[in-house]
């Protein structure tokens, strides 16, 4: 049974790298995760436009919610994986 988390891993991974671009940039780093769950949002959305097969929204307010989050994690595993290292 596939619950669409291929679709949430493509997000989250696109998110990661838009977010690490957005960190070699002179842009303050406060503004990351709003960008990286901004993005995601759109992202999601467009998924659920699209009709992504097995995306996890029926709905575009569910598709939103998903692509967010999916955002926010990618901000969320680049502070674990930091975090782990150092």
């Amino acid at each position: 049974m596939d619950f669409g988390i291929a679709t949430v891993a493509a997000i989250t991974a696109l998110v990661y790298i838009v977010g690490v671009g957005i960190k070699s940039t002179k842009m303050d780093n406060k503004w990351i995760p709003v960008i990286c769950g901004a993005l995601g949002i759109v992202l999601g959305i467009v998924a659920y436009a699209v009709k992504m097969p097995d995306f996890l929204a029926y709905d575009p307010i569910t598709a939103a919610a998903v692509g967010g989050v999916s955002g926010l994690s990618a901000t969320g595993i680049h502070q674990a994986v930091k975090q782990l290292t150092e």
